[in-house]
């Protein structure tokens, strides 16, 4: 048995639901039940009994799931019991982010790293998605967060944060809508993108949804500009475009910036976290761990 079918059966448990555990882990319906079966095989029992509401656990399932528990929890005891004897080559850890991580995220997950690997510094870098792809090849990061996941076999990849969008509107005499705005409503404004080489697949996916909303996406982005707070505040003021916002906003919103949600969340902006897949890393991994953990909650 891994610790990752552990995990994946715990999750079933949790959720009571096999497609609901899928949607949690961010993997297929099809995984979870192979993972499940390979359990009930390597047992000789069955753990779940299945129903067209959902699943309960067996008896033989309700052990398992209490033996998961102690096992995973005594891995995290391992993990920082020997912390503190990370080689001292292993000291550093360079981590690339992008612009609008949920604030949460990072300093949750830094701070449980410095729990078990109080000997790990964290070096933080502002990249944009292509240049820590970059940097990830060339070996300058051991862990980047990007806006699309590469295909590349030499890197990992698992999703830490998935965000629906509203957008950032020129506020009017009427107080917006709580329910939000459709995005076709919005034809008519320019979409204030970021430059295509800083991310082009996630880049990409959004002008497609544009399009299939009857949105122009409007004039390129210059290469190198980076769409902070107030490069969206400025442009947006002006009535002429919108900028999408997560609903996590933390900037203060100027007098004439409004933030709306849209209505059936068309527009999901996911997060990965990205390394080398031969890392034997144990901050490395660690890390990761966090990282999962935050987008859990």
């Amino acid at each position: 048995m891994e610790l990752r079918e552990f995990r994946v059966f715990l999750a079933v448990a949790g959720e009571g639901s096999v497609s609901a555990a899928a949607r949690r882990l961010r993997v297929s319906q099809p995984a979870v039940s192979q993972t499940v079966a390979a359990l009930e095989q390597q047992v000789g029992a069955e753990l779940l009994v299945r129903s067209s509401t959902g699943v309960q656990l067996t008896e033989a399932g309700t052990v398992l799931a209490a033996e998961a528990r102690a096992v995973l929890a005594r891995y995290d005891q391992a993990l920082v019991a020997v912390g503190r004897f990370a080689a001292a080559g292993d000291s550093v850890l360079r981590v690339g982010v992008p612009l609008e991580l949920p604030p949460e995220l990072l300093p949750d997950a830094f701070a449980g790293l410095a729990s078990t690997h109080p000997r790990t510094r964290v070096v933080v870098r502002h990249l944009s998605s292509a240049a820590q792809l970059d940097a990830l090849r060339d070996g300058e990061l051991e862990v980047g967060l990007l806006r699309s996941r590469p295909g590349d076999r030499e890197l990992d990849a698992t999703v830490v944060v998935e965000e629906r969008l509203g957008v950032l509107l020129a506020a009017t005499g009427d107080p917006p809508d709580p329910g939000g705005v459709r995005l076709e409503s919005l034809a008519g404004l320019d979409w204030l993108g970021f430059p295509r080489a800083d991310s082009p697949v996630w880049y990409d996916e959004v002008v497609a949804i544009l399009r299939s909303h009857g949105l122009h996406p409007g004039p390129p982005a210059e290469p190198g500009q980076s769409l902070i707070a107030e490069v969206k505040f400025a442009a947006v003021s002006a009535g002429r475009a919108f900028a999408f916002a997560p609903a996590r906003w933390t900037q203060p919103l100027p007098a004439g910036v409004v933030r709306v949600p849209l209505i059936g969340a068309p527009v999901v902006r996911r997060t990965w976290a990205v390394w080398a897949a031969d890392s034997r890393r144990r901050d490395l991994a660690q890390l990761i761990s966090r990282l999962e953990t935050e987008a859990e909650k």
